[in-house]
């Protein structure tokens, strides 16, 4: 039975990594996937000798010696702690979108325009590399990318050095949101998961991150490609934001969200508490300057409906990426599933024992640095939610271990060296229309130099601490 449940597991892994060619969206067989491998655990309880215990991180031999009822009681269980656990990380995900959504509803993103004042391209190739470290770093990479070049469509308009910013953006991005526990999606699964926590992952990857971005981005400000100043725009780069409020939201929501880690710092309360009372004060200051008497908890009559669709709030929330919060869904669950069998126990138990003399050995575990490098490589092929999620069931090293740290970086950067190997990569490529093999070719180059020096910087750094 776990053969099969492995098949279907690897073949829905397939199927999204295939998106493009098969086009169905990731999130079916990411939902399809997770469903089938708990049917066929609760069909085939009784063939299972083994159980890991995610509370205790541990193995339970003494499972095949368990009753049926006692058997389905203790998946009921599990299925119970592995679904609380990533609802915490979609709860957590829902208002930072959220919250985004509300800036953007007042053009907040419009008062970043005000930074580009030049006409240089190896200046403004600068101005948005920092920016893109910087924001994803609070509005998360994936934002950060969409907010950045929307910016840039309006100021660039030659498509080809538009795609060349884009792929530089792409990499600043990955790199901003990997030292930053709300700034990729892997990162705050690792965070909330109290793999790291936002002190120790600012001391140990701010360094590597940061020369991951500047490396790729020194290289090519001496490329043709950005030699030069840009055409006049169609557009002025000063044009006033349509809201009065732009620049008041902006700066109100970046600190509603960067205020997150603080909460949980003081409270020790989960993350997504905090992100909630964010978005909650968030929303009030949003409701009063739009002026209007809509309540979120009273949406059934017609005409708090018809109200309803001039809050910034509704508005809002009718705009947030329910597909991605589905389909990590459907990958944390599938990955719970192998993780509640001890198949990833087994597995890891097995890379310790024979890897180690491949690479470096970490300094206080048994994996070696060329398994977390082939994990950053691989989450350039294939998405790195499940690679993030399928190590979290692998390892038990204690929190803030440089596993962790290392994992975090490699993860979030490594998606850069193929346009489709991050969510940044992949919003890009919608926007503006990149070719794959442009991307292989022009940038690719650039973002493999940017993670191995990085992942140098890591290696030395953590000798630091």
């Amino acid at each position: 039975m776990e053969i099969v449940i492995i098949l279907v597991f690897v073949l829905g892994y397939l199927a999204i990594t295939l998106e493009h060619n098969l086009k169905i969206d990731k999130l079916i067989p990411a939902l399809v996937m997770m469903a089938l491998c708990w049917a066929l655990i609760a069909l085939g309880i009784d063939n299972f000798s083994q159980w890991f215990d995610s509370g205790q991180h541990a193995i339970l031999d003494t499972f095949g010696l368990l009753n049926h009822e006692e058997k389905i009681h203790l998946m009921d269980e599990t299925l119970l702690h592995h679904l609380g656990k990533t609802a915490e990380i979609l709860v957590f995900l829902l208002g930072a979108m959220t919250i985004v959504e509300i800036i953007d509803y007042f053009d907040g993103f419009s008062t970043i325009k005000t930074f580009v004042k030049t006409k240089s391209k190896r200046k403004i190739l600068w101005i948005f590399a920092f920016l893109g470290f910087g924001l994803s770093a609070i509005i998360d990479n994936l934002t950060a990318t969409i907010v950045l070049i929307s910016i840039l469509q309006k100021i660039v308009k030659d498509k080809e050095v538009r795609m060349y910013y884009a792929g530089l953006i792409i990499i600043a991005a990955n790199a901003g949101g990997a030292w930053s526990p709300i700034g990729d999606v892997t990162t705050t699964m690792l965070w909330i998961g109290k793999k790291v926590t936002t002190g120790h992952l600012l001391a140990y990857l701010f360094v590597p991150s940061f020369l991951c971005m500047f490396v790729p981005t020194l290289i090519a400000s001496f490329l043709p490609a950005f030699r030069g100043d840009l055409a006049p725009s169609t557009e002025e780069l000063d044009s006033k934001p349509k809201s009065k409020y732009s620049a008041r939201m902006l700066y109100l929501g970046l600190a509603g969200i960067i205020s997150v880690p603080i909460f949980k710092t003081v409270t020790h309360l989960p993350p997504y508490v905090g992100m909630m009372l964010a978005l909650g004060i968030v929303s009030v200051f949003a409701e009063v300057y739009s002026k209007t008497k809509f309540s979120i908890t009273e949406i059934d009559s017609e005409s708090n409906d018809t109200v309803g669709h001039h809050s910034p709030v509704h508005s809002s929330l009718s705009k947030i990426e329910l597909p991605s919060i589905l389909f990590f869904l459907g990958i944390l669950m599938a990955v719970a599933a192998l993780e509640s069998l001890g198949i990833l126990f087994d597995f890891a138990s097995g890379l310790k024992s024979t890897l180690p003399m491949l690479g470096t050995e970490l300094h206080h575990s048994g994996v070696s640095d060329l398994v977390i490098l082939l994990l950053g490589v691989g989450s350039a092929v294939i998405d790195n939610v499940p690679l993030v999620a399928a190590s979290l069931g692998m390892f038990s090293e204690p929190t803030d271990n440089e596993l962790w740290h290392f994992i975090a970086y490699s993860a979030g950067t490594g998606g850069s060296m193929l346009i489709i190997g991050s969510a940044a990569g992949v919003v890009a490529m919608g926007m503006e229309k990149i070719d794959f093999f442009w991307y292989l070719k022009k940038i690719s180059w650039l973002a493999l130099i940017g993670f191995v020096v990085g992942s140098a910087a890591f290696m030395i750094t953590r000798t630091l601490y």
